[in-house]
């Protein structure tokens, strides 16, 4: 597949843009999110994000709802669970229900009757996920549906369009994403800039930033120049961008790498405004991008893993097709307090899981309440100036034998976080975990 280079009628165009982005910032009077930082322990802050419809609380995750909602779960029972935005996808609710659709019933959160917080991607992580189904030009995206094969060409025009229809509170600016395995320097160079010429782009076709906030999305793969770059040019936006995104993340590159960008990223980000990392849903990454900074996170792993029969522990995952459950009596986790954990043994469901379908969504149930009562409780950490023994009370659960990732050790160092004891000192190279 070729790539496309800018022609010079192109970039006259995303000039002219520019001016006309810049231009509209005597035109409107503000973004109706608010960002207050609250209490910082090193690196790490709880804050209060302030949308139109409900007030969250950081560090926060996301559960993704593809279509607007989570699979198997109601918007009732979600609430109950303390979810606070769900993520939908920008690409797979145009194609259904489609955003016409929603623009005439007043949006999704009226479609869906969602009371609280939404956040729609901009179609951009489809150009990953959908590779061979895509073709990315400077234009914009040409997509070839999955459902029918038909051709939908995604431009940050039109993914903003798509998005200002949809009417979430928070959405995302159209950007070139590269799998972050990719081995090609260039692509990830084009990439970056590109990213940059279409903000502007975005930026002008954004019509409601009165009450929908556009977050800029940094890239530039795991090269610490190209996020330079990124970085400077998503700053120089000011106040279009109420909030920053990591983006290019998340993909199967090395763990070190991954902290490296995140830290490099959080620490150049302004203060007053939200940090998002894209992505990311293991509770140990999410611990480590928020000692160095991050507020935000979204990730399918948690529904996902529950739909096939793994819950979340302390100790890290209980997988309850494992025949050792049969025969397990106790809740999923003793310290939960959700309705699954205080009705159900780990025996029944093991008896559930690998048939009905009942079985995957008391999971997914528990796997929603244990990610925002671990959110949850780093903020209270945060808030009370415990972080740093928070953390080594949660690493010290998943390495009960002190055998903590290389890659844990070096992020929390740069977060300043010491958790040195709870590692071997001998530092041995961790040997891979089985839990059952």
């Amino acid at each position: 597949m070729g790539f496309a280079k800018p022609t010079t009628r192109t970039i006259a165009r995303v000039r002219s843009l520019r001016i006309m982005a810049r231009g509209r910032a005597e035109e409107r009077t503000g973004t109706h999110l608010e960002f207050n930082v609250l209490a910082k322990h090193k690196r790490a802050r709880a804050a209060t994000l302030r949308l139109k419809k409900y007030d969250c609380s950081t560090p926060m995750f996301m559960p993704v709802g593809t279509q607007g909602s989570v699979k198997g779960l109601t918007n009732r029972q979600m609430e109950h669970l303390g979810c606070q935005v769900i993520l939908g996808n920008t690409y797979h609710l145009q194609l259904k229900p489609t955003s016409e659709l929603l623009d005439q019933v007043g949006g999704l959160h009226q479609f869906e009757t969602w009371r609280r917080g939404l956040l729609t991607d901009s179609g951009g992580f489809q150009m990953v996920s959908l590779l061979k189904l895509a073709k990315i030009t400077e234009e914009g995206v040409v997509f070839q549906s999955p459902r029918d094969g038909q051709e939908m060409l995604l431009t940050p025009e039109e993914s903003i369009k798509i998005q200002n229809r949809i009417g979430a509170d928070i959405i995302m600016a159209l950007d070139d994403v590269v799998h972050s395995c990719t081995a090609d320097p260039a692509r990830f160079e084009e990439a970056t800039h590109r990213t940059l010429r279409w903000i502007d782009r975005c930026i002008a076709a954004h019509d409601r930033e009165h009450d929908q906030s556009l977050f800029g999305i940094i890239q530039g793969g795991l090269d610490p120049k190209l996020r330079e770059i990124c970085l400077k040019g998503m700053l120089e936006r000011g106040d279009h961008l109420p909030g920053y995104a990591i983006g290019g993340l998340a993909g199967g590159e090395d763990k070190n790498a991954f902290c490296k960008v995140v830290s490099q990223c959080t620490a150049a980000l302004p203060e007053d405004k939200p940090r998002y990392v894209m992505g990311v849903g293991y509770p140990l990454d999410i611990l480590v991008c928020t000692a160095l900074g991050a507020d935000m996170y979204d990730c399918v792993y948690p529904t996902r893993t529950g739909r096939f029969g793994t819950a979340l522990v302390p100790e890290g995952v209980l997988k309850l097709r494992h025949k050792a459950m049969k025969h397990d009596f106790r809740p999923i986790d003793e310290e939960c307090d959700c309705m699954v954990c205080k009705t159900y043994t780990r025996a029944f469901l093991h008896s559930l899981v690998a048939k009905e379908p009942l079985g995957s969504l008391l999971v997914t149930y528990h796997n929603v309440r244990y990610m925002m009562r671990f959110t949850g409780e780093m903020r209270a950490s945060i808030l009370d100036g415990t972080f740093e023994k928070y953390a080594c009370r949660f690493i010290s659960k998943h390495y009960p034998d002190g055998d903590v990732p290389q890659w844990v050790q070096s992020a929390m160092s740069d977060a300043d976080i010491d958790i040195s004891s709870v590692c071997d000192s001998s530092d041995v190279p961790p040997a891979k975990r089985q839990r059952v």
